[in-house]
């Protein structure tokens, strides 16, 4: 079998030198925007590699050598159907292959909705995004990023919530006195829900944040193939065509959402893999096809 030179230099560039040890801090200096007074009741699996319950958003930061940063700048946001932060893998683990390419990472974990916590938990992980983006991009010069160079990465739900970061940002949902663009400048969609239709979307995900009883305008105005336009930024897909998790629809409509209202973006479909990459071999060589996009888009060296 012929192996691409690209998923070769992944090999070796990964197995380099050591990334930096990651830093955490609170997501927001003071009181979390639309919070409520309830106990923390955040815990993870035993492995430490899911999360339940976030109330309290973080945001770890891997920042690569000054003298091997290009410049560019990922957030990434897990998955987990707005129930749960799929953290390590969907997380720090994609975070430290970033960094090895000069890529700096962010890893954001967001709230997960809960009327328990939340005055309007519809809006509480699009706040969170939008706090991430505004962080990096104030903090860019600190941590040797162009401020033109920030993009937000998804993976299920998580997909969802970058796409509608990236869909939603004329609106601030949270403080924003300096004016700060909450723009990402790039979309990594990674089987992503993007719909929360009946017919396309996925159930689970649509009821953890909208409830079970939403209105179709609710609906709409978080189907976010229908919220584009000719502002939203580039973006790169990938998904498995026998997703029986979140339909391939949910990348083929915003793909072509994007293609009619002339945004560059990019799409690629394994014939298998299911959700999450599971089987077969697309959960080795998926990001070579992001790094491959990313090169094109001249937001990584192509050497």
């Amino acid at each position: 079998m012929k192996i691409k030179p690209m998923f070769v230099l992944l090999l070796l560039i990964f197995s380099c030198s050591a990334v930096k040890s990651q830093e955490t801090i609170p997501l927001y200096p003071g009181v979390v925007p639309g919070s409520l007074s309830a106990p923390d009741e955040e815990s993870r699996n035993e492995n430490g590699e899911v999360l339940y319950k976030i109330s309290k958003p973080t945001i770890s930061f891997f920042i690569p050598a000054k003298e091997k940063a290009n410049g560019t700048a990922v957030i990434i946001c897990p998955g987990g159907g707005y129930g749960v932060n799929v953290i390590k893998r969907e997380g720090y683990e994609v975070a430290r292959k970033f960094n090895e390419l000069g890529v700096a990472a962010f890893v954001l974990k967001y709230r997960l909705p809960d009327d328990k916590t939340m005055k309007d938990k519809s809006i509480g992980p699009l706040q969170d995004a939008q706090q991430a983006i505004k962080i990096v991009r104030e903090r860019a010069s600190e941590w040797n990023i162009d401020a033109s160079r920030i993009g937000i990465m998804g993976f299920s739900a998580g997909g969802h919530l970058a796409s509608t970061a990236g869909t939603h940002f004329n609106k601030a949902f949270i403080e924003n006195a300096n004016g700060t663009s909450l723009r990402p400048d790039f979309m990594l969609l990674i089987y992503p829900v993007i719909s929360l239709s009946e017919k396309t979307g996925h159930k689970g995900t649509r009821e953890n944040l909208l409830g079970k009883s939403p209105s179709n305008e609710t609906v709409s105005y978080f189907s976010n193939e229908q919220q584009v336009s000719r502002l939203t930024p580039p973006a790169f897909l990938i998904h498995a065509g026998d997703d029986k998790a979140v339909p391939v629809e949910n990348s083929i409509m915003f793909y072509k959402a994007l293609l009619s209202d002339s945004v560059s973006a990019g799409l690629h479909i394994y014939p298998e893999g299911d959700h999450g990459f599971l089987k077969g071999f697309s959960r080795d060589t998926w990001m070579g096809y992001c790094i491959d996009w990313m090169s094109q888009m001249k937001l990584i060296s192509s050497k």
